[in-house]
């Protein structure tokens, strides 16, 4: 059973028979009434066992935006339906508009799903729930909780029943507002627009005029037949190339940076790359790694290849173990076997890479073009700034420290033959894209 506020004030308005008449059994005939009242409320009170719920939600939805969960209720009771209910999902992915749950403190005010209920005998209703998620991951649905009240609203009956629900939650990918601008720089590069970039390649470009240095090889002699001067064939870089993003989830991915663990900027920065890429041709393949696979993409083409990324990456968590880069290696070794480009998403922390990409890089860059894109934390540059006290110069010598030995770690690699990147959250994904277009217009993929 449960009771409402009218039902406790009707057991407060019991002092003023009390004070008119006070007697030992007043008070007893009172809370008596009161019981006989609830309990014939409870038993006029539709059940909430006689109901057929069930639920609709989206397959999936990207991260901070906007959706809902419909329930269906159809009161299959001989009586009507008046009361609560409540759809229950975990905080995460309440949204910020509806009731505030009864109790919470302001500053933790979680919204709560709660809608009111009238439904006649035979009829049904559907309540929506506004969701937000703020969490990649499947989201379970919890229980819904009905409680229906008596045509006296004193007290009623409430059940909590089972109706499965799950929501995907994508990756926000905020960096594609990055998208447009490297699109129109690719578009330069591949000659659709006045920029022509020449490359080392095999994929036919365009004839011209031998000039004196040219290559004898690449001489058209059909086309010189038919013209009175010598014409050599140009080449520009082939577009079918691969390129394998590696996303690092080992325990150096949940170092949180900011508000947010390193691992959620080298998810953007991987959908940013596979969407630029994609577009530029290349085939793109996604491996997240750590001591095995947690998630791989492959044999994806066209527009396809964004949405299966995404999906892969939606519930990749890290991992709280050390990255086995020796068996990355192999698993870069099984997956391609020509010449492509890898990019490790992974840290620049010294100690991290002396034990491990430093030891298999040059595996690495022998056979492939190969990108390190690491995670910043602007803090530490701020921690370089502070003189205010003496505690202060301890951290900015610190801070110093650490970050002449993250550039001294960049430099052993980039001998190797690593392009090292160390950015911002918020620029990695950018620059990453830049690096790429960088690349293909040097002619190196």
């Amino acid at each position: 059973m449960a009771i409402t506020w009218r039902a406790v004030a009707l057991t407060a308005l019991g002092a003023v028979p009390v004070l008119l008449l006070p007697v030992p059994g007043t008070v007893l005939a009172w809370v008596a009434l009161v019981a006989a009242l609830c309990a014939v409320d409870v038993a006029l009170a539709a059940s909430p066992r006689r109901l057929a719920v069930s639920r609709s939600v989206p397959a999936s939805v990207r991260r901070t935006e906007p959706t809902s969960s419909t329930l269906t209720i159809t009161n299959l009771d001989r009586r009507r339906l008046r009361g609560l209910v409540r759809d229950a999902w975990p905080p995460s992915a309440l949204s910020a508009s509806g009731p505030v749950e009864p109790g919470a403190p302001a500053a933790l005010g979680r919204r709560s799903p709660r809608h009111a209920l009238d439904i006649p005998v035979g009829e049904a209703a559907r309540v929506v729930s506004a969701l937000r998620p703020t969490r990649r991951g499947d989201i379970p649905a919890g229980a819904v909780t009905v409680r229906t009240v008596g045509p006296l609203g004193l007290a009623g009956r409430q059940a909590s029943l089972q109706v499965p629900g799950r929501l995907r939650v994508l990756p926000e990918f905020a960096s594609r507002r990055h998208l447009p601008s490297r699109l129109a720089r690719l578009r330069e590069l591949d000659g659709r627009a006045a920029v022509q970039v020449r490359g080392a390649g095999t994929e036919f470009d365009s004839l011209r005029e031998y000039v004196v240095g040219d290559d004898v090889r690449s001489i058209d002699w059909r086309a010189t037949a038919r013209r009175a001067d010598v014409v050599v064939r140009t080449w520009r870089p082939e577009r079918d190339r691969r390129v394998l993003v590696v996303v690092d989830t080992s325990r150096t991915s949940a170092v949180r940076v900011l508000d947010a663990p390193r691992l959620e900027a080298s998810i953007e920065a991987a959908l940013l790359l596979t969407a630029l890429a994609t577009r530029a041709g290349d085939r793109v393949e996604l491996l997240a790694w750590d001591r095995r696979v947690r998630a791989s993409t492959a044999g994806r083409t066209g527009s396809r290849v964004l949405p299966a990324v995404a999906e892969s990456l939606a519930g990749v968590e890290p991992a709280l173990v050390e990255a086995d880069w020796a068996g990355l290696v192999g698993q870069v070794r099984s997956r391609l076997s020509r010449r492509s480009l890898v990019v490790l998403l992974t840290t620049v922390d010294p100690a991290a890479v002396e034990r491990g990409v430093l030891g298999v890089a040059a595996g690495l860059t022998d056979r492939h073009v190969v990108v390190l894109a690491s995670v910043a934390d602007p803090e530490v540059d701020d921690l370089r700034h502070g003189r205010r006290s003496a505690a202060e110069v301890f951290d900015a010598a610190a801070a110093e420290r650490t970050v002449l030995e993250r550039e001294a770690v960049a430099q052993r690699l980039r001998r190797l033959g690593v392009e090292v990147l160390d950015a911002l959250p918020d620029e990695l994904a950018p620059r990453l894209a830049d690096t790429y277009l960088a690349l293909k217009a040097a002619g190196r993929l």
